[in-house]
Parts: structure tokens; C-alpha cells; sequence
């Protein structure tokens, strides 16, 4: 059974393509430069959307 849905794939997918390019922005609107940050905003945003993804570490 896969960790991740393919929608949390997706929003991954595309903030690392985002990230790529430049344009992707952190909550203070500051520029992404990691790919591990990028990541991190993919996995929030799929979480939001109520995709399957495992819970946060703490």
C-alpha cells in the first residue's frame, strides 16, 4: 500500500517544479531555495487538501 495518494504526489511534483523555476514562495514570501522546503510545502498543501499523507514528525 502506497504512503502517499497520487495527489500528494502531485502537489510535490509541482512545488519542486516551482521551486526550480523561482517562483515558490514561503508563508513570509520569502523565495524557496531548498528542494527540502519544497517539499515540505508540498506535503502541507496536500495535508490542507485532506490527501493521504503520513502525519508530521514531531
Amino acid at each position: 500500500m502506497a504512503k502517499y495518494s497520487d495527489k500528494a504526489q502531485d502537489k510535490v511534483h509541482k512545488a519542486l517544479h516551482e521551486e526550480k523555476e523561482g517562483t515558490l514562495k514561503s508563508g513570509s514570501g520569502k523565495k524557496v531555495t531548498s528542494k527540502k522546503q519544497a517539499i515540505a510545502i508540498g506535503l502541507s498543501e496536500a495535508r490542507k487538501e485532506g490527501a493521504k499523507v503520513p502525519k508530521k514528525k514531531d
